[in-house]
């Protein structure tokens, strides 16, 4: 509204009176906290890094050339891998580490890398240069403790200015190259004229190794086999340094696992990340199996994780933890790992009960499932569940909607299962929520996921699905972002009015797709923003009040038909 008219004329005024459409966030982005073969690029080790495909995994989390697996079979690149096969798309990944902890560090020879001839052979070693500091080990400036060594061409040195008038440069044979080393755009040391002739003439050219003896950041040595200077000279090219690996302290684990929230580290350093709607800790297996965890450690970070998923202070809890049955005949050996294959249906069950966490925001799936392992020739590695799962529930979003149970579905890259549970066993475990992976070969089915409800307590039906609860967290997290722009607006019935249109537009798409249950938009929503909820008291105090109630479709989980003989009438 314009304050003043002073001359007459025409006053256009742009006003704006419709609603605001509500757009739908996504619940499709998974979390993923574990262990990886390196951590390289823009990558930190225990902080979260947006990952949209698997050749950008490998990029961040693979050594140069590398499959992405580790020698030490971590389960976090199976479940990454798992989750872009199923249909994932963005995903944040958190390395904790690229050893086990406790094992022994790698040897400088294992570390170094190694320069190549141009005909692949290797002739010059690199490892970084690490005085001790107090505290420990001296920082290098680059942030990811990496530096990179280029080797270019090179000449001979050139004349000294007292050599007589007559002398001859000396010849370039070809042999000479340059060493730089650089901390991203940062060259930090330069050496010319270098040769793999360790007999050179110094007024010609300096033997590499000695040259990089005074080097700051850098070891050197030479590996070359037998031959002219020439033959062994490295090819020109980029070669990267990297640091010894990080090596937890076994009794440090449970808390690099676990991370700080200030520092964004860790499992806590995951759920600042806001999109991040589906959580899993794969490697939490992996460490159990090795020993380094014992049951009710792992109790405990699988707490952890559900508390999480259940406070998302201050809005309202969108986040679910896809948890993965732990490898234990409980009773015998509570803690100690047993192979997966041996984990029967009535084991994980017993076990469930002695976790004991009831939540609508976690979900279980057994048994374990076999995957190609390509550090073992293709051969098949018993892996958890958890990122092919959370990659079908992606895929369900995108093919369905988040509305759709995630079920009755086909995990893409698995080739077998741990166990093969069949319908008696899986009437033990349905009724718990732990959802079964099946094999219905006898149907020519494949394998099928069969179950689809979270881990709420059983007599608390109303959160039974994964479906709902996911659902129900769409809805509220869409409508608290979408209507951000009601705060401080004038609190009167315009702006009721408003609202009411704004959420039952949202709520009436939903309908249409297939969300909610009912013939007609008033038998699946209704909103409510009047006078009778906002009173002239809650009005004083700043307060608009809104209900929403929502009818969300449910799951055809039991699917029963009855028949019988019927004779009509004559």
């Amino acid at each position: 509204m314009a304050l003043d008219y002073f001359a007459p004329g025409v006053y256009v005024e742009e006003v704006d009176r419709g609603s605001r459409p509500i757009e739908g966030i996504s619940l499709s982005v998974g979390g993923f906290i574990g262990f990886t073969e390196d951590v390289r690029g823009d990558a930190e080790l225990f902080k979260p890094i947006l990952i949209t495909n698997w050749n950008q995994y490998q990029e961040y989390f693979a050594k140069p050339g590398s499959d992405g697996f580790t020698d030490f079979d971590a389960y976090l690149p199976f479940a990454v891998q798992g989750w872009f096969l199923n249909g994932g798309g963005r995903c944040w990944v958190t390395s904790i580490g690229t050893k086990l902890p406790g094992s022994a560090p790698p040897e400088p020879e294992d570390m170094a890398s190694k320069a190549l001839t141009s005909g692949g052979k290797p002739v010059l070693a690199f490892n970084l240069k690490l005085p001790e500091a107090e505290g420990g080990v001296a920082a290098l400036p680059a942030s990811t403790g990496r530096l990179t060594i280029n080797i270019l061409e090179s000449e001979p040195k050139p004349l000294s200015e007292d050599a007589p008038e007559d002398t001859e440069p000396p010849l370039n044979s070809g042999e000479y190259f340059t060493v730089v080393v650089s901390n991203g755009t940062q060259e930090l040391e330069r050496y010319d004229h270098l040769t793999m002739n360790p007999q050179a003439e110094i007024a010609i050219a300096d033997y590499v190794v000695t040259a990089l003896e005074s080097s700051e950041y850098i070891d050197i040595a030479d590996i070359s086999q037998s031959g002219q200077p020439l033959s062994r000279r490295p090819a020109n090219g980029l070669y990267e340094v990297a640091p010894p690996p990080y090596i937890g302290r076994t009794e440090h684990l449970a808390r690099d696992v676990q991370g700080q929230r200030n520092d964004k580290t860790g499992l806590q350093g995951m759920f600042e990340v806001d999109e991040a709607s589906m959580i899993a800790c794969p490697d939490l297996m992996r460490v159990y199996e090795a020993g380094l965890m014992d049951l009710d450690q792992v109790h405990g970070v699988m707490e952890m994780m559900v508390s999480l998923c259940e406070n998302s202070f201050p809005g309202p809890a969108y986040r679910m933890a896809v948890l993965d049955p732990p490898p234990v005949k409980p009773g015998k050996n509570d803690n100690q790992a047993v192979p997966a294959e041996q984990q029967k249906p009535q084991d994980v069950a017993t076990w469930l009960s002695l976790f004991n966490r009831r939540s609508m925001f976690g979900a279980l799936y057994y048994p374990w499932i076999k995957v190609a392992n390509p550090r073992n020739g293709g051969r098949p590695i018993l892996v958890p569940p958890c990122g092919h799962m959370m990659g079908l529930w992606c895929r369900t979003d995108q093919s369905r909607g988040v509305f759709k149970a995630p079920a009755n579905d086909t995990p893409r890259g698995v080739i077998g299962l741990a166990y093969e549970t069949n319908m008696r066993e899986q009437e033990l475990l349905n009724p718990l929520g732990i959802n079964c992976i099946r094999n219905f070969a006898n149907y020519n089915r494949g394998f099928k996921v069969w179950g689809a409800r979270t881990l709420v307590e059983p007599d608390n039906i109303q959160w039974r699905y994964i479906s709902v609860r996911r659902l129900i967290s769409y809805i509220e997290k869409s409508i608290e972002i979408g209507t951000q722009w009601v705060v401080f607006e004038p609190n009167d019935q315009d702006l009721w009015a408003r609202v009411t249109r704004t959420v039952s537009n949202f709520l009436e798409r939903l309908w249409r797709e297939g969300a909610l249950f009912g013939g007609s938009p008033a038998e699946s929503f209704y909103v409510k923003c009047d006078g009778e909820l906002n009173t002239h008291e809650t009005m004083m105090l700043g307060r608009l009040y809104v209900e929403v109630g929502v009818c969300p479709v449910r799951p055809a989980e039991f699917v029963i038909f009855r028949i019988s003989q019927w004779a009509p009438n004559q």
